[in-house]
């Protein structure tokens, strides 16, 4: 038996997780070091994944394994990558390092004990993070239903002490203001997550019902269910294809989070610390819109083409709301937040357009907003932690007391906006294309969303940066070594996937062509020019294919 790289990648965080969190409660410097040990040997097996994997090779899957798990019930240990699932186990894992330093001092015992918080677990801290990494891997991995739901939920347990235990120290309001704010924040994040869950376990059970009724025994296998349908030995009404399909999708849309679902997610980012705030944004919600693409298109075909109007709406909502909410706040961490908000509409929007630019474009969304906005936030969280506030209004003149923070803090914001030369421009420029070309008047509206962002970003940038330097900034350190290790890879990596995306591209298009296929969606054909149209178009004139032959 060839040996399990895939379960390799998910089992070294965990066990990380365990042993960081064994140590004895002096030993904090050696959990940190050896938190960060462990998420970079796990970074190094995602490598090995990558090279190991072949674009062009047959099948949907590779690198699989599958083992009997719940046999009475259908239930395998079945784990697969296609190109999206390799680029984003790639994305995870080269993160949780700098979310490791970044947050380094982060659950340092408190110099002054209160009563209600006496010290900080660090051990806790740190083997929550790698916990979550492996969780969030194996979701990536997972081609069984049931194992993909498992954990799929089992992420939401270390989420939420980290946003309730770990919060951020920034908020101005005193110890148990600031405590009471975070446990509401965490409260809210479980429990609109939990609801979601529960809505798509009814739809896990019903799928499970439908397939032991149509195949004689039931199954959770995402590859067996799809060729299943492919051959015709499967047929689900549209009925009821439609109520699957609405169980499952909710719970991505809460995750990612798309409006009107997304009220969770200002708060808990708000309150988190930085790196806990880049934990949720760029790597936990991407699983919302990876199984967007991994399960709601794939196992149910007809009802995501049935949906798609109605989809395409709210991400157009999602893209002008979060920006222009992001436009009105006075919290630096808030602002992100609803920035990523309007991000997420674009990621949605380009995967229910079902075009082959809007769906690779969708994929690099994913890859790019996550190294873009982790370098904005962890840029923002040295920044706040010097201050000692989130409030735009507390900051001014920054750039002249420490100029290397305020350029990657620029840089950082510019891809946020997607300035050509940065890696997400490429990835909103599929998604536009790719929307424009199958539902023009909402690819036309959803470019509103470009100018909002320009407007946020600059408008952040000049307010902290900028103008006369504030009696409380002019003591305020540049970055440091640590802090300087964590932001330069992130801002080397959008500097060259901006100007070189090849890699990305060619690894996500074979994966997007084969969902494409099984949703039965082909790119829409560009107008062409013809001499004459019978039936009486005009020399010259510019008409669709489709109208040649309604005239013929």
């Amino acid at each position: 038996m060839s040996f399990p790289l895939l379960t390799a990648v998910a089992v070294v965080p965990a066990v990380g997780a365990i042993a960081t969190a064994a140590l004895p409660a002096a030993k904090r410097t050696a959990a940190k070091w050896l938190a960060l040990l462990f998420s970079l040997a796990t970074f190094a097996l995602a490598l090995v994944v990558a090279f190991r994997f072949d674009p062009g090779a047959k099948g949907p899957f590779q690198l699989t394994e599958s083992h009997a798990w719940i046999s009475d019930f259908g239930v395998r240990y079945e784990l697969g990558v296609d190109g999206i699932a390799v680029a984003l186990i790639a994305l995870t894992t080269l993160l949780i390092p700098f979310v490791i330093l970044a947050g380094w001092h982060d659950a340092d015992p408190l110099e002054e004990a209160t009563p209600n918080r006496r010290w900080r677990p660090t051990q806790g801290f740190f083997a929550l993070i790698l916990a979550v990494e492996a969780m969030v891997v194996l979701s990536f991995e997972a081609t069984d239903v049931f194992l993909f739901y498992l954990f799929f939920e089992a992420m939401l347990i270390p989420m939420y002490f980290l946003i309730g235990g770990f919060g951020d120290r920034a908020g101005g309001d005193g110890e148990e203001q600031d405590a009471g704010r975070r446990s509401s924040a965490a409260v809210k994040f479980l429990l609109y997550n939990l609801a979601g869950g529960l809505i798509m376990l009814a739809a896990v059970i019903g799928l499970y019902a439908v397939t032991a009724d149509q195949l004689g025994t039931g199954t959770f296998s995402l590859q067996q269910i799809v060729e299943a349908r492919a051959a015709g030995k499967l047929e689900i009404g549209a009925g009821t294809e439609r109520l699957l399909f609405l169980g499952f999708f909710f719970a991505f849309a809460v995750k990612a989070p798309l409006w009107p679902l997304h009220t969770w997610l200002p708060g808990a980012m708000g309150e988190s610390t930085s790196p806990v705030a880049v934990l949720i944004t760029a790597v936990v919600d991407k699983v919302g819109t990876f199984a967007m693409l991994r399960f709601c298109l794939q196992l149910f075909p007809g009802a995501s083409s049935w949906a798609t109007p109605v989809i395409l709406v709210l991400a157009l909502i999602s893209v002008l709301y979060g920006a222009l909410l992001a436009v009105a706040q006075r919290d630096i961490k808030r602002l992100i937040a609803y920035a990523s908000i309007s991000h997420f509409g674009f990621i949605i929007m380009g995967i229910f357009a079902m075009t082959s630019q809007g769906q690779s474009g969708a994929t690099l969304y994913m890859v790019n907003h996550g190294i873009s906005t982790a370098a904005l936030m962890l840029v923002a969280g040295f920044l706040i932690g010097r201050r000692g506030s989130r409030l735009i209004a507390d900051f001014g003149g920054v750039q002249k007391v420490a100029p290397v923070l305020a350029g990657t803090f620029l840089i950082g914001g510019l891809a946020t906006l997607s300035l050509p030369g940065l890696a997400p421009f490429v990835s909103e420029f599929l998604v536009l294309v790719g929307t424009f070309s199958r539902y023009p008047v909402i690819g036309i509206i959803a470019t509103l969303g470009i100018v909002l962002a320009a407007l946020y970003v600059l408008v952040l940038y000049q307010r902290t940066m900028t103008g006369p330097v504030q009696e409380d900034v002019r003591s305020m350190p540049d970055l440091r070594v640590r802090e300087l290790v964590v932001v330069a890879p992130l801002i080397a990596l959008l500097l060259f996937l901006g100007v070189y995306p090849k890699p990305l591209t060619d690894l996500v298009n074979p994966a997007v062509g084969h969902t494409l296929s099984v949703v039965d969606k082909k790119d829409p054909k560009p107008p062409v020019q013809v001499d004459a149209v019978p039936g009486g178009g005009r020399a010259g004139h510019t008409v669709r294919p489709q109208d040649v032959e309604a005239a013929k």
